[in-house]
């Protein structure tokens, strides 16, 4: 069974915890984490791309020059689309980019980033991620203590408007709660910093 070392904000290790291998230890399947962030990419498309047609352009209704004796190509349009101002062939048109994912492929996606993150031991569990005021530098310094640079992930068990608003200003930090965390965030981010009762319950979810 897969275990990592647990710490507290100030960067001091209180032991070890032992992780569900259903959940952190499982073989990765890499099909369906490229599956995963092919949906949630093509979902977060607006799909508001249009351009007109030639038969949608204004103008363009007469000849521009007569067909024969004028030694210039034949045309029958100034919309047409090779000329300035014309038609865009097969113009792009407002559509949905959404496609579905079955759940057993959503979990095992999941299960596979956090074993990843497991076996690289890019994730950090601490023993409770709180603040008890909107400040900026507590995030700051508990990053420091655990000597985590690069991109990082907080994850709370549930929304904390704490712990968002003291990070959002730090570049390359993001948070999440584990009821909107994606396969996507995760793979995102170098670290993942999870707090003890988000790990229990991540296990309860996708074990």
């Amino acid at each position: 069974m897969p275990n990592t070392a647990i710490y507290n904000m100030e960067g001091k290790e209180l032991g070890k915890i032992e992780l569900n291998e259903a959940v952190f230890g499982i073989e990765p399947s890499e099909a369906a984490v490229h599956t995963v962030v092919v949906n949630y990419l093509a979902n977060q498309r607006q799909g508001t791309q249009s351009a007109l047609t030639r038969a949608e352009v204004r103008g363009g209704g007469i000849k521009p020059w007569r067909q024969k004796g004028t030694g210039r190509a034949r045309q029958g349009s100034i919309r047409a689309p090779q000329w300035t101002g014309g038609g865009v062939v097969f113009a792009p048109k407002p559509r949905s980019y959404r496609t579905s994912v079955n759940k057993k492929i959503k979990k095992l996606a999941m299960q596979s980033v956090l074993t990843s993150k497991a076996a690289n031991e890019n994730i950090i569990v601490l023993d409770a991620l709180t603040v008890d005021a909107i400040k900026t530098k507590t995030i700051t310094e508990m990053l420091k203590n655990l000597n985590v640079t690069g991109k990082a992930l907080l994850l709370t068990k549930e929304a904390d408007k704490n712990v968002y608003m003291s990070a959002r200003n730090i570049p390359g930090v993001d948070t999440a709660f584990v009821g909107t965390v994606n396969v996507y965030d995760i793979l995102n981010h170098t670290k993942l910093i999870v707090a003890k009762d988000a790990v229990e319950l991540l296990e309860e979810v996708y074990a």
